[in-house]
């Protein structure tokens, strides 16, 4: 009877600790993520948002002057998949932590290289900022109840990361160079570069068949003069130049495709044309 009891209380906790470990409650800094395309590209930021609650925001519970992680609980983290520029200052893409120091006239806003601290690093290191730069805060007529973090004033090229708690909002411009990117895929849309490809392999084929090695050369001159670093298409071309018993000129392609093997670090193609540029000199 005895065992018995025992394990009924045992199973009683065990059940009550399930239970509790199921347990969900709401947190006072709930996590938000919000994500925002910019120009071309896709912004993401995820940051918890505090509630002011009666309390005195900026020069209290956030301190002036003192790093903060812009949020509750972890740092805040915006990562984007093309280069921009904050505020000016150019920012290759990746993740990073969003730092800022509030100050009564001015606001300074660090993207941090290191996501592994909790918050503000306990040894922070300035070589790992991948930006630093100062705004002006802005004040508002009405107050903002939770920390919010947003996107506004949206343009082709990009808009602000605004940052509003209290009655005070930072305003970051994040721009991305969309009209060098744009006129490129135009330009390559429009003015597509001839395939070197048909003219490579109907060279092949000619040379491989014995057809006309005249035509040959002129289909892998053609495919040369579109790839000159491709070795293969100009190692095609000096052994047609052989068969026609243009040593000179074959070993003078065969040079040219040799220097682009070593480049390219293919042996294989250094010592065939290394055998290629022997025969012809002695007009084999």
């Amino acid at each position: 009877m005895r065992k018995q009891i025992t394990l009924m209380a045992s199973a009683f906790l065990f059940t009550a600790t399930v239970a509790t470990a199921q347990i969900k409650t709401p947190q006072p800094s709930p996590v938000s993520t919000i994500k925002q395309e910019l120009g071309l590209a896709e912004v993401e930021v995820t940051y918890s948002r505090p509630s002011a609650k009666g309390r005195t925001i900026f020069g209290d519970v956030v301190p002036f002057d003192k790093m903060w992680r812009t949020g509750a609980n972890a740092s805040t983290k915006i990562k984007f998949n093309e280069k921009l520029t904050f505020n000016g200052v150019a920012v290759d893409k990746g993740e990073y932590a969003l730092y800022t120091i509030p100050g009564q006239t001015e606001w300074t806003v660090v993207l941090y290289k290191d996501l592994t601290c909790w918050g503000v690093c306990d040894e922070y290191d300035a070589t790992k900022e991948a930006a630093r730069f100062k705004v002006t805060p802005r004040a508002l007529s009405q107050s903002v109840e939770t920390f919010t973090i947003a996107f506004e004033n949206l343009s082709l090229n990009g808009g602000n990361l605004t940052l509003s708690w209290a009655k005070t909002a930072v305003d970051v411009k994040v721009e991305m160079d969309v009209d060098s990117k744009v006129m490129a895929a135009i330009d390559a849309f429009m003015n597509p570069k001839p395939d070197y490809r048909p003219f490579y392999n109907a060279a092949s084929y000619y040379f491989d068949t014995n057809k006309d090695l005249n035509k040959a050369l002129e289909y892998a001159s053609k495919a040369a003069d579109l790839r000159p670093e491709a070795y293969w298409v100009l190692h095609l071309k000096a052994k047609i130049q052989h068969g026609l018993k243009d040593y000179k000129g074959a070993i003078a392609t065969a040079e040219l495709s040799k220097k682009a093997a070593q480049a390219d670090k293919n042996d294989d193609y250094v010592s065939m044309n290394d055998k290629l540029i022997a025969k012809a000199k002695a007009g084999k």
